[in-house]
């Protein structure tokens, strides 16, 4: 039910990782650190904040390690970052990251074009990162283009089954479905979040959406109520997808926080800081981002009244 009083609601901050990497200037390494560690004051339960790519392919992130290392870990804060293969999972193991984020496509064709193989050539890298994981971080698998492929068009919902099954099966309990390229709509959000639960309820299920068709907290609302209670979000609304030329990115971490607990839904996350955050980050990146909350403030953000306004309500009581 929608505007659950006191329901918990997961948020995970994905912007250093999904955000920086297609920023078109580098962001530097001690830049990077200072917002992780000023994002993990804010009560954020979990930060992606790197990808263990090669340099040359992500030349955004490429001081992964530095800033793992760089880093201030808070108290209860979950480190992830992404991992492509097993190269990049000893790296992210040897630098000390909380849990590995293994991405494949459901799309055949987005999986050729983002990461240069089949999917099944994606799943025996992905099979061979969770056997070198065990007992030694835990694991998330992502499942792109779940909700649609901008080259191949709807993704059969039974397909996007036979993968999560797949994973499982693999022994991966934590799902991430993914909306690269905003191509979800809030009815096929809520009837797929309530398919997931219901075929397997013991699973953890986070969903990655982007507002690249201004759709994001729609999509969310779908997904709150059909169950689903954890979402990444990406500060300011930054990142997006190079197969959607034009796109804003991913669904705003303050607007997703500020819409949540307005509706009655605890995060454990300082609204107020994580607004802060948001506020420095068009001087970072060097241009203005799309998040809404951090420009409009709060709803609960008055404005004091304008002085004139006392004559203007003494004129009209003497009116009577």
């Amino acid at each position: 039910m929608l505007g659950d009083t006191g329901k918990r609601i997961v948020v995970q901050e994905v912007a250093p990782r999904d955000g920086f990497q297609i920023e078109p200037a580098f962001i530097p390494t001690e830049a990077k650190v200072a917002l992780i560690n000023a994002l993990g004051e804010t009560g954020l339960p979990a930060i992606e904040a790197t990808s263990f790519a090669s340099p040359k392919a992500i030349p955004a992130l490429r001081d992964a390690e530095e800033v793992m290392r760089g880093i201030a870990r808070a108290s209860g804060v979950t480190y992830a970052a992404l991992v492509p293969n097993l190269r990049g999972a000893e790296r992210a193991l040897a630098a000390g990251v909380d849990e590995m984020n293994l991405v494949m496509s459901v799309s055949e064709t987005h999986n050729l074009a983002n990461l240069r193989m089949t999917r099944e050539q994606s799943f025996v890298q992905l099979c061979e990162v969770v056997r070198a994981c065990a007992g030694r971080a835990a694991v998330n698998v992502s499942l792109a283009t779940s909700f649609g492929c901008p080259m191949e068009g709807a993704v059969p919902e039974a397909e996007v089954w036979r993968w999560v099954s797949r994973v499982l099966d693999a022994g991966v309990s934590n799902i991430t479905l993914a909306d690269t390229t905003g191509m979800a709509h809030p009815a096929q959000m809520a009837r797929m979040v309530g398919a997931f639960r219901d075929r397997w309820p013991n699973a953890r299920l986070t969903l990655h959406l982007h507002n690249t068709r201004g759709l994001g907290l729609a999509n969310v609302l779908a997904a709150l109520g059909a169950g689903a209670d954890r979402f990444d979000a990406s500060l300011g609304g930054l990142g997006g997808c190079p197969y959607a030329p034009g796109a804003t990115g991913n669904v705003c971490t303050e607007d997703l926080v500020h819409m949540l607990e307005a509706m009655g839904y605890r995060t454990g996350v300082n609204l107020p800081r994580l607004v802060a955050c948001a506020r420095s980050l068009p001087t970072l990146v060097g241009h203005e981002v799309p998040g809404q909350v951090a420009k409009a403030g709060r709803i609960t953000d008055l404005h004091p009244a304008p002085v004139w306004l006392a004559e203007v309500r003494a004129n009209a009581l003497a009116k009577g």
